[in-house]
């Protein structure tokens, strides 16, 4: 555990307002917005910081050293490893040695857990002082003996002057611990130690406890460290209910109305009722379930008798392990089997269960996990990784994305701590099946995280999601006002498609943070970022470009919409709940924001917005079209002139049509490379319609499905919908008929 005394908060500054203020008009207001939730170029130190004062055994300013953390500002840390102790002496009151080191510089106090009754404890702990925090020049280590009654007794003590502190930077190996003979009046005992100065590049700063989080205790001390994640690998489950036999219904006089329920996990899929009534009903129908590995969920497959429209009859069912299926690589042929139906509570008694297998019904299944898609999880538009399952299938990679999380500022309060507004942020990034999580930062409304990351790439088709937010587990029980458990606030996202990047260039941006609230869009902050792409492979990359996006078993046997989104779903349950399990773990709602869970839900300003987009895709053609129509009405003369010339020259000259096309195509292209973009594109207000929204379709976006407003609201919105419906019927109408 970490403890701090706090200093005295210092006065708060003010500043003298002018005693006259002026007007500013609208569009002066305007363009400040947009430039306030415009890109902004920035230009960190990136690994280019050094220890100040260069004193001895000090990282100097003239040292160079090698490192892959070249992205994010150097940080420089104090690191103490605190091993373990031998002969300690005991109590002389409770002949016991109940041990713990408390590690003290400053005001920071860092603290083992105490070992009942051991003279030889192990601890193996990593402490980790942050150099701008560290007000002392002297490290102490105590071992003091944990007493039942009264103050706890010291041991042994041993300190260390900073300024004779080695420097140590991967690569180098790491510092060997080192017994120091503890000094006190008890004089006993050893303590073996290590004690570096190093940077966030140390292999002991993601386990380190950290002094930024002093304040943490109990489980908080855990969530508050940076971890790596991995999705689970994710399968397609195709169960193809083809028929079944001996079906025999309760009542002998009646024929049955069969269907097939199969369940595994939360999934749950039924067949169509065969529509023959018949006890050897036939479906051949497809039922496509999402599992993940471990295969820890079983398929349940049960036949159901439909006696009333509100009573279902259970015939018969099977469970089956998911280890016991055959996994497929393309569209071939799978091998159907047939499986014995166990009666519903049936089979108590072992002749019971023979006489019952001997005279059981059967069903005929064809089943496969299916490797050559790709389980969609995120949403399809910003998809990081379009991979089919199969790891057989995959390419090689043609890149590799470095990304450095250096820090944030401006971060609004989230909550209210000690009568003022705190935020305890952190940091997620996902891209592929790799998600990171940053080390939380406590009560900063600009923390530094200068944590670097990499990843290999297989499709520049593809988006990084990077997502800010505010940790509520700091281990004080946290409820939230409902009295439900806390959750992780939302702060911000941002999106980066790596097709828009320049390879091995490094991009230094710092995006906002924008989030779309119920009253309007809103500036959260803003994300500092190191972005940079290097291509491994320029034929292999230009290939990827010329293949299809997805798999091709997603083009020969391809999923209905219905399907997909209901799938995709049930993949984000699966993604969330397996990270929900890990430790720490990555909550349920961190996951459905980086995932987009409500990406399908209906929204008018989204409708506006993909309207407009499309009308813009088709300006150049109407730009194209009016100016044809100019020329064939010689608004110009000159260009109509000149138009004319051209035709004659390419009916005379016909050999000359595709040359003049192409060469016409490379000038536009050459113009036009010197007005590209140089940054990465980011969340344009004007073009998602977020400015220019009605309130009351910025309440609707944000209504709960079902609905929870009122039946007058509803229906209002109802009607709106459809005259907006009838006035697209009207236009896909005009298109059709002319």
């Amino acid at each position: 555990m970490i403890s701090i005394k706090r200093r005295q908060r210092g006065a708060p500054a003010t500043m003298n307002a002018p005693a006259t203020m002026h007007s500013v008009g609208p569009q002066v207001h305007a363009s400040r917005q947009d430039e306030e939730y415009n890109l902004r170029e920035t230009d960190p130190q990136l690994g280019g910081e050094r220890w100040p004062n260069a004193r001895r055994g000090w990282m100097t300013g003239g040292e160079r050293f090698s490192s892959t953390h070249d992205l994010v500002e150097q940080m420089f840390f104090l690191y103490v490893r605190v091993v373990k102790a031998k002969d300690l002496h005991r109590s002389t009151l409770t002949s016991r040695c109940d041990p713990y080191v408390e590690v003290k510089l400053g005001n920071y106090k860092g603290r083992t857990k105490h070992i009942e009754n051991k003279t030889n404890p192990e601890w193996n702990q990593v402490y980790a002082f942050s150099k701008d925090r560290i007000q002392s020049s002297v490290l102490e280590v105590i071992v003091k003996d944990k007493e039942m009654l009264g103050r706890d007794d010291c041991i042994g003590r041993v300190a260390f002057d900073l300024n004779e502190v080695p420097t140590r930077v991967p690569p180098d190996s790491p510092l060997a611990p080192q017994w120091y003979r503890l000094d006190d009046r008890r004089g006993g005992g050893d303590i073996m130690l290590a004690v570096w100065m190093g940077t966030q590049a140390d292999e002991a700063f993601s386990e380190a406890w950290h002094s930024d989080a002093a304040t943490v205790y109990g489980e908080g001390v855990f969530n508050v460290r940076s971890k790596v994640y991995l999705s689970p690998k994710l399968w397609y489950l195709r169960v193809n209910v083809i028929e079944a036999q001996d079906v025999i219904p309760s009542e002998r006089n009646r024929l049955p109305e069969v269907f097939v329920k199969a369940q595994m996990g939360s999934q749950v899929l039924k067949t169509k009722i065969c529509p023959t009534r018949t006890t050897t009903p036939i479906w051949n129908e497809d039922l496509v379930f999402v599992a993940a590995e471990p295969f820890e969920e079983k398929l349940t497959i049960t036949v159901e008798d439909r006696v009333h429209p509100s009573k279902d009859e259970v015939l018969g069912k099977i469970v089956l392990p998911l280890t016991l299926f055959e996994k497929r690589l393309d569209h071939r042929a799978v091998h159907s089997r047939w499986f014995n139906l166990e009666k519903f509570g049936f089979g108590m008694m072992e002749a019971d269960r023979r006489n019952e297998l001997k005279f059981s019904s059967r069903i005929h299944l064809r089943i496969c996990l299916e490797g050559g898609y790709h389980v969609l999880d995120e949403s399809t538009l910003y998809s990081s990784d379009q991979r089919p399952t199969a790891r057989q299938l995959w390419k090689q990679p043609i890149g590799v994305l470095e990304v450095g999380i250096l820090g944030a500022q401006g971060l609004l309060p989230m909550k209210m701590r000690d009568g003022h507004g705190s935020t305890d942020a952190y940091c997620v990034a996902k891209y592929g099946q790799k998600w990171v999580r940053t080390r939380t930062i406590l009560d900063s409304h600009s923390p530094k995280w200068n944590e670097q990351y990499t990843w290999e790439v297989y499709d520049p088709c593809s988006v990084i999601t990077l997502g800010v937010f505010d940790n509520c587990h700091l281990g004080g029980g946290e409820k939230a006002t409902a009295g439900t458990a806390a959750r992780d606030s939302r702060i911000g996202k941002v999106r980066i498609r790596l097709s828009t990047l320049e390879a091995h260039r490094i991009y230094t941006h710092s995006y906002p943070l924008l989030v779309l609230h119920p009253h309007g869009v809103k500036k959260m902050g803003e994300v500092q970022l190191a972005v940079r792409f290097t291509s491994l492979s320029l034929a292999n990359m230009v290939y990827i470009y010329g293949q299809p996006l997805l798999p091709k078993m997603h083009y020969l046997r391809p999923f209905t919409v219905n399907q997909i989104e209901s799938l995709r779903y049930q993949a984000m349950n699966i993604v969330a709940g397996r990270l929900g399990r890990a430790e720490p773990p990555l909550r349920k709602e961190v996951v459905e924001y980086m995932l987009d869970v409500d990406s399908n839900m209906w929204s008018m300003r989204r409708s506006k917005a993909n309207f407009f987009r499309i009308m813009s895709l088709f300006s150049g053609i109407i730009t194209m079209g009016q100016w044809f129509s100019q020329v064939c009405h010689w608004k110009n003369p000159i260009t109509s002139v000149l138009v004319h010339i051209l035709l004659l020259i390419l009916i005379c000259y016909p050999e000359l049509i595709l040359p003049t096309l192409f060469l016409y195509m490379f000038l536009i292209g050459l113009w036009n490379y010197r007005f590209r973009p140089r940054n990465p594109p980011h969340m344009d207000t004007k073009l998602s319609w977020v400015e220019a929204v009605h309130p009351d379709e910025l309440d609707e976006e944000f209504d709960t499905f079902p609905t929870s407003r009122p039946h007058d609201v509803v229906r209002m919105r109802y009607d709106k919908l459809r005259s907006v419906a009838g006035r697209i019927q009207t236009v896909v109408g005009d298109i059709a008929t002319q």
